[in-house]
């Protein structure tokens, strides 16, 4: 782990849809020195927000991500698959826990492939009751308009949001920010930190400290003298 010179803020990047409303409250209680600014990184390419003198520190993003050999990430969780749909359509008769199949919207237009729109461009064309959209369900719920309702697509393999930062970028407030997602408490989240700094307890030359933390030191043979000879069991020593 390495250590970078003193920032004014630590700058966390997330995708449009990831929620850091915990997390950024937990970092707030255990690094009031340092301030969180959260930027969002929208576009086709997240990662560049990352490399060179990117804008953040690190990033909440969409799994999967070309990351290679340039980026650590570590899965955080999954959120599910949903189509969003007008509420005209025969799916919102659905009840909100029924879900439907890949197989079952095999005819409708799906305008979340239509590379010339937004999710939210795609969520506004079915709003007018025009084809569906297929989505996370955290960003049908940031693009969801009048008119538009969502249900779970059984058969979707969930999308997984994890925390992405440099390779080999790995300094103390980083590590910090890992940990507070990762759960830790406020005691061994800088539990590294503060070993490095404790100051080492002084030694008296000539002795060693009694591993049972009480009693006098043992005593290191005179220069010259040979061990006992006889039993070879040094004698016991009398309690005081």
């Amino acid at each position: 782990m390495t250590t970078e010179p003193a920032r004014a803020s630590f700058r966390i990047g997330f995708v449009p849809g990831v929620t850091l409303s915990k997390w950024s409250r937990l970092w707030d209680e255990r690094r009031a020195d340092l301030p969180l600014d959260v930027v969002e990184v929208d576009g086709p390419a997240p990662l560049d927000a990352l490399r060179g003198d990117g804008a953040v520190e690190m990033l909440l993003a969409r799994l999967p991500l070309p990351t290679g050999d340039e980026f650590s990430a570590i899965p955080l969780y999954e959120e599910r698959i949903v189509v969003v749909v007008s509420k005209d359509h025969p799916v919102a008769a659905l009840g909100k826990e029924e879900e439907v199949s890949v197989a079952d919207l095999a005819d409708e237009a799906r305008h979340d492939l239509d590379p010339a729109l937004s999710l939210a461009d795609a969520v506004g064309v079915v709003a007018t009751g025009a084809g569906v959209a297929v989505m996370p369900q955290s960003l049908a719920r940031l693009h969801g308009q009048k008119g538009t309702t969502h249900r779970f697509v059984s058969d979707l393999e969930p999308t997984t949001i994890a925390l992405v930062w440099p390779e080999g970028r790995l300094d103390d407030d980083i590590d910090d920010f890992i940990g507070v997602v990762r759960g830790r408490t406020r005691n061994s989240s800088r539990s590294r930190r503060r070993e490095d700094d404790a100051p080492a307890a002084p030694v008296r030359k000539g002795s060693a400290p009694d591993p049972r933390g009480s009693g006098p030191a043992k005593r290191t043979p005179t220069k010259g003298r040979g061990p006992q000879r006889g039993t070879g069991r040094s004698r016991p020593r009398r309690g005081r």
